[in-house]
């Protein structure tokens, strides 16, 4: 199981880069994804959703 923790860079499986920008649970987050604060968006993701911690 992928250990995330606040603040990681993730890339999730569609693609996109991420960082976490809440912890709620080991399976629960809160993410920034977008590549500057023009395009910014906060989604909340599972941990099914995340590829792997970059």
């Amino acid at each position: 199981m992928l250990e995330i923790k606040q603040y990681d860079t993730v890339l999730l499986k569609d693609g996109r880069r991420a960082a976490v920008v809440e912890k709620f649970s080991d399976t629960d987050f809160l993410v920034d994804i977008g590549d500057s604060p023009k395009d910014w968006d906060t989604i909340d993701v599972k941990i099914d959703d995340i590829e792997k911690v970059l």
